[in-house]
């Protein structure tokens, strides 16, 4: 705990003394030390020595010998408090004044940050240094005297006995941690060390005590204690909602193979493989926005956005999860035009996130609701469902990641537990909040959501489009490069069946060669190529003469705003994340001039 021979002197002991004879002083003592590390006070009259043992005991030994009577910070008294030994304030003059060896060791006993306390063999405290007037709260004064079982917790009293019978029988207590009773109540956690005191015949007289809080130590473990669990759960339940798509994706495809499907047969397979991977994406998604949000990365494209405009979007978003429970869904737009600063496509995610949790925490034939209106200068945007509701205990941390309402094995609703503190981040980056009610298990749940509000502008008056025109049908040379055979054929048969001319390359080298012959007018490059990378493929297929107006498209599993932005600097046209969705495709061949 303590070293005699570095510790800062600042203070002094309190202590009292019941075994001097009439004119105070000591008898010269008899013995040497009993044990390693322990120390002896010997006291002759004008000449106090203090010894130390060759194994240097810590300081807790330091009230092993007969000491002081009473103490003030600066100074220390050895019996008749009319005889006094001043103790320099000032550490550095420690070396400089004259100090006697009991002195400067009943300085480094008081400086002490631990409470060093000894008491009788009966459990009677004898001393109490200002450590443990800071720690417990009690002064020397009322605790000196009284007995030590008035630190220790009702529930905890058989530690007393505990320690004393082993004291009795010489034994020292080695940093045992335990939980204390202070002075106003609190209960502290401490580390103790206890070693006997004995007297110069070698008899066993009492105990010093070192206790050490250890408070902040033991939150800090249980905190790390509990993220471990966290991360752990999180891992099971990230390849338990893995698992749960990839199981009706491999049933379809083996349908499929066992025999020519029937038209029925075969739109049932295709809509559990979309279903099944969308929910994949989704889960995908999800982390790696969070991801985004903690290190700052993502990005807002604001602008002016109608919320009515965002419901409309996220009940599309959610309505085949909300079809497929039976809900009941019950949408109320604001009475007014309602327009807030934001990002239309993140606000509309955390309402669909928040509808999707309705609908998952909802059983079957649920009702749920979702209403916005103007509360003076705020957009209130509410989800209320009569669900299964949220426990009282989970309530204050239902925006913590990885927190679901219901973890039970019962519950096969799926998610990772991300949602919600997806909304929570998401609401606050928008400059709003997001608050959550529920009157306890079965009573369903209410999220609210409050953003600035814009004032409402009076719309232009529409003109008059004009009809839209059937775009002619097109048929591009696209090339594909993509190292994992499966994705590149899958890609290239799907592009085929919509009617263009497809080749396919699985590394950059082949690429090259095949690119001048074939001519595309379109290349779909994977960035985790091996040898040569997207990017570096993009930049040498841009030098060719040919390949000037070649449309590049990035396809990766990379979507942060960092790889959008090296997919531009290396020449590709667009940056799309896998799996790639079919309508944006098309979207971007349409636009190409074959």
């Amino acid at each position: 705990m303590l070293d005699i021979d570095r510790t800062v002197v600042t203070g002094a002991v309190r202590r009292y003394d019941d075994t001097r004879g009439s004119a105070g002083d000591a008898a010269p003592a008899r013995g040497c030390p009993r044990g390693p590390g322990e120390l002896h006070l010997r006291r002759y009259p004008g000449r106090p020595i203090a010894r130390r043992s060759a194994a240097a005991g810590a300081s807790r030994q330091a009230l092993a010998g007969e000491a002081l009577t009473v103490a003030q910070p600066g100074r220390v008294v050895q019996g008749d408090p009319a005889s006094e030994s001043q103790i320099p304030s000032h550490p550095q003059s420690l070396s400089q004044t004259d100090l006697t060896p009991q002195a400067l060791l009943a300085a480094i006993v008081a400086s002490s940050d631990d409470a060093i306390i000894s008491k009788t063999l009966e459990g009677i405290i004898t001393s109490w240094n200002e450590g443990a007037e800071r720690l417990f709260g009690y002064t020397a004064k009322e605790a000196i005297g009284k007995p030590i079982t008035m630190l220790i917790p009702p529930d905890r009293t058989n530690e007393a006995e505990m320690i004393l019978s082993r004291l009795r029988r010489g034994e020292r207590v080695h940093q045992f941690e335990t939980v204390r009773l202070a002075k106003d109540g609190r209960l502290i956690e401490i580390s103790l060390t206890i070693s006997p005191i004995r007297n110069d015949a070698g008899a066993l007289v009492g105990a010093s005590k070192v206790a050490r809080d250890i408070s902040l130590q033991k939150r800090a473990q249980r905190a790390l204690e509990e993220a471990d669990t966290r991360k752990n759960e999180f891992l099971a339940l990230l390849a338990h909602e893995l698992r749960n798509p990839l199981g009706p994706i491999r049933h379809a495809v083996n349908i499929l193979r066992a025999r020519t499907p029937s038209p029925e047969e075969l739109h049932w397979a295709t809509s559990i493989i979309d279903r099944q991977t969308e929910r994949m994406t989704r889960l995908v998604d999800d982390l790696l926005d969070v991801a985004q949000i903690t290190r700052g990365t993502i990005e807002l494209r604001r602008g002016r956005v109608d919320i009515a405009d965002v419901l409309t979007a996220a009940v599309e978003s959610s309505g085949t999860l909300i079809e497929r429970a039976r809900h009941q869904l019950r949408v109320t737009p604001p009475r007014e035009p309602l327009y807030v600063e934001g990002d239309p496509t993140r606000l509309t995610q955390t309402i669909t996130n928040l509808l999707d949790n309705a609908a998952k925490y909802t059983d079957p034939g649920g009702q749920i609701w979702l209403s916005a209106e103007r509360e003076g200068d705020e957009a209130v945007i509410r989800v209320k469902d009569s669900g299964i509701g949220i426990a009282p205990d989970i309530l204050p941390r239902i925006f913590d990641m990885f927190t679901q309402a219901g973890p039970s094995l019962e519950r096969a609703q799926g998610g990772l537990g991300v949602g919600l503190s997806l909304v929570d981040r998401l609401v606050k980056l928008h400059g709003g909040s997001v608050s959550a009610y529920s009157g306890g298990l079965g009573t369903g749940s209410q999220f609210t959501i409050r953003l600035p509000a814009l004032q409402a502008l009076r719309p232009p008056a529409a003109e008059p489009r004009p009809a839209a025109q059937a775009a002619p049908e097109k048929h591009c040379r696209i090339l594909v490069v993509d190292d994992n055979q499966d994705s590149a054929e899958s890609l290239a048969m799907l592009l085929h069946i919509l009617g263009h001319e497809v080749k396919t390359a699985h590394d950059g080298e082949s690429a090259l060669a095949t690119a001048p012959e074939f001519r595309p007018d379109v290349a779909i490059l994977d960035i985790g190529l091996p040898k040569m990378n997207g990017y570096d493929l993009a930049k040498q297929m841009r030098e060719q003469p040919w390949a000037r107006n070649v449309v590049l498209v990035a396809l990766t599993g990379w979507g942060q705003e960092q790889h959008g932005g090296r997919s531009a600097e290396s020449g590709f046209n667009h940056h799309l994340t896998k799996p790639v969705e079919v309508e944006v495709l098309q979207r971007i061949l349409a636009d190409v001039d074959a």
